[in-house]
């Protein structure tokens, strides 16, 4: 799919105010456009900026990139980072531009969903963007996920991974482990164990489902220990049952034996992570 069609379909589709009235294009100076301040992308790789830069001085800018001017004689770069990075790699001095007065939250929007597109963010980078959104905004998870095109689930997942240690969000950055890695760590509740159990991942390379039989297992043997008048289930095929859920659920589950029956403990860990786990029991509503 080429960028034309990403570009112009994904924001005129997800945000259609933003592309309205503004078929006109203009050469805007690049030393008169400013980077975006809401860019929630912190790393761009730089051979394939340089890649760009080739196809441009072969081809040019074949897609405006979209800029809000700032009232002072210059523009804020709204969407197209990459191909202004690249045109001044390649040696332009402008590029083709649309011209659209912007609020914040829009801005914010537009730069979150064109790297979304291209899946140029890593995963810590997505989550932030999602959490400033609703921090700055007000969004709800919900709202959210409409505006940008995204499942609520989706984005519960993403901004659920800001909660683990720094180190783990560091390996996230530099691609050392994967978000599927990492989500089942989620489980443990103690951040050594968390840290511990990331480096076996990235030393041993274990998949998403090898990470996911550790997580449960060091999440029952915390249980056991926290909740010592109760005995927790140590059936296999409890153990599996309660495994499985966890996988579903995204989140710790813990089977308690009683004398007639036992019960089933379902962990959250924020008010937004209820909502998500409403929202997967109780797929109709309440």
């Amino acid at each position: 799919m080429s960028e034309k069609r990403r570009l112009g379909k994904g924001l005129g589709a997800l945000i259609p105010e933003v592309m309205v009235g503004a078929a006109e294009t203009n050469e805007i100076p690049l030393d008169q456009i400013k980077p975006n301040p809401f860019q929630p992308r912190q790393s761009f790789n730089e051979e394939r900026l340089r890649e760009l830069a080739f196809s441009i001085k072969e081809h040019g800018i074949l897609q405006a990139v979209v800029v809000s001017p700032t009232g002072e004689g210059s523009y804020y770069l709204v969407a197209g980072e990459r191909r202004c990075r690249a045109a001044r790699i390649a040696g332009l001095n402008s590029v083709p531009a649309v011209v659209k007065s912007i609020d914040r939250k829009t801005m914010l929007e537009i730069a979150l969903i064109e790297n979304l597109q291209r899946e140029d963010l890593n995963p810590v980078e997505e989550a932030q963007a999602y959490k400033r959104l609703m921090q700055e905004y007000n969004y709800t998870q919900e709202e959210l996920a409409r505006r940008i095109g995204r499942s609520r689930p989706s984005i519960a997942n993403s901004i659920r991974l800001l909660s683990l240690p720094e180190k783990i969000l560091e390996l996230l950055v530099s691609g050392e482990i994967t978000a599927g890695q990492v989500r089942p760590l989620l489980v443990i509740t103690d951040p050594g164990q968390q840290q511990e159990v990331a480096s076996q991942i990235v030393k041993e390379g274990l998949s998403a489902r090898e990470a996911e039989r550790i997580a449960a297992k060091l999440s029952l043997q915390t249980g056991g220990k926290k909740d010592e008048d109760r005995a927790v289930i140590q059936d296999p095929l409890h153990v599996e049952l309660q495994t499985q859920i966890q996988r579903s659920l995204g989140t710790k589950v813990r089977f308690k034996q009683g004398k007639n029956g036992g019960t089933i403990e379902i962990f959250y860990y924020s008010d937004e992570d209820l909502e998500r786990l409403v929202a997967k029991l109780l797929p109709e509503g309440i």
